[in-house]
């Protein structure tokens, strides 16, 4: 332990400042990193010598192109430990690894016909992930599972996902972490997109966002002071079940999974609102799932925006920013961002109309943004999430 004050603990404090600059610029000089934290040139050869015994920091090539010897470059070690993330859908489970810089290094998708039970699922597609990377699962130091709905903090059950089979078994947490070694952390999908948007896309810099999902279902992440806000049963969020105008009421929202927001601004609207409109399917798509044919059809849209697909867009844009407006005047975000491959086909058009749609509704005017992280948000939220806890853990050299 150190004591507040004293060298150790300014030696602790350099240590990790100069860790996260060589996550966030990679590999850097002494002279360089000397520069970005204000120590001297041999004090911060000195921290890298520590680090670098330590384990954590390897040199990684010289920087040439000046006058004079090149200069060593040192980077953080990316073996130095290594995460898994899941994301666990109604139709499968993708596993990706990372090592310690955030770079995956192995993934694996598993379809749920090849699994008998949850724990059986998680545990193949951790495997595949595992073997795909070259490692063993010993060397998986933290799992962050991803799943729809969330686990309740007080009894352990998952609530709000039952279209997911095979997760509502009351023992089911205890059976997951006696099958993996490693500490498993379980976070709703959504939130785990905000995360990736906090820490890599839209959202960096900003403390106070709402990050709406549309894909299988409507649901909502909220940030609050830079931190998830999950609830009291951690059902906070779930915006698919909120009563809106424009739409009747449904009862008994948990038992048929849905609610008013669902059912007026959900994948499954789009079709319809096509249909009235007198708007086909597009040449060659075929009507396949809901946010398929939501996806087809919304691109389409925003390829053309004007005559009736433009209404088409004007009128999901009105749904959408009708549970928006709830939100926005009950929290009072910076930002909206939209996520999902649903409003992502409408692109920057139907992003505009719901801006401008919120603007009417509600009393603030938060900014819309699209979602930058476009490749399986949800799971590059579940590795980073456990990328933060275990470099929490790892670059703690005071325990060194």
């Amino acid at each position: 332990m150190t004591t507040p004050g004293t060298p150790s603990l300014l030696r602790v404090m350099n240590d990790r400042a100069a860790l996260d600059l060589l996550l966030e610029h990679g590999p850097l000089s002494r002279t360089r990193i000397g520069r970005l934290t204000g120590l001297s040139k041999p004090t911060a050869s000195q921290l890298l010598a520590r680090l670098e015994a330590a384990g954590l920091v390897v040199a990684t090539g010289t920087a040439g192109g000046r006058p004079g010897p090149n200069a060593q470059l040192y980077g953080v070690n990316p073996r130095a430990a290594h995460v898994a993330g899941l994301d666990v859908t109604p139709s499968g489970i993708v596993a990706a690894v990372a090592d310690l810089t955030g770079e995956v290094i192995g993934s694996h998708e598993l379809p749920y016909a090849e699994g008998a039970g949850a724990v059986d699922r998680v545990t193949r597609a951790l495997g595949g992930a595992v073997k795909d990377a070259g490692l063993e699962r010993s060397a998986i130091h933290r799992v962050v599972i991803a799943t729809p709905g969330s686990f309740d903090p007080h009894t352990g059950a998952l609530r709000y996902a039952e279209h997911l089979p095979g997760w509502h078994s009351p023992t089911l947490l205890e059976e997951l972490a006696a099958a993996l070694p490693m500490p498993v952390g379980y976070e709703n999908d959504v939130n785990l997109a905000a995360v990736a948007e906090q820490r890599l896309g839209a959202a960096r810099g900003h403390g106070d966002f709402v990050l709406l999902w549309n894909e299988e279902g409507l649901g909502a992440a909220l940030v609050l002071g830079g931190r998830l806000h999950r609830g009291w049963t951690g059902g906070a969020g779930e915006v698919g079940f909120l009563p809106v105008p424009g739409h009747p009421l449904v009862r008994q929202v948990t038992r048929v999974n849905s609610g008013g927001y669902q059912a007026l601004a959900g994948a499954e609207a789009v079709p319809g609102m096509a249909a009235a409109l007198g708007i086909g399917m597009p040449p060659g798509t075929g009507a396949g799932t809901p946010v398929g044919a939501a996806v087809a059809l919304l691109a389409q849209a925003a390829g053309r925006p004007e005559g009736a697909d433009l209404r088409l867009l004007q009128q999901y844009a009105t749904a959408l920013a009708t549970g928006l407006a709830a939100l926005v005047a009950v929290l009072d975000p910076e930002i909206v961002v939209l996520s999902g491959a649903v409003t992502a086909a409408g692109g920057d058009v139907l992003r505009e109309l719901v801006e401008t749609e919120l603007a009417d509704l509600a009393p603030s005017r938060p900014r819309l943004v699209s979602g930058t992280v476009r490749e399986r948000p949800v799971l590059r939220g579940a590795l980073e999430s456990a990328l933060a806890a275990t470099r929490d853990e790892v670059f703690d050299t005071s325990r060194r």
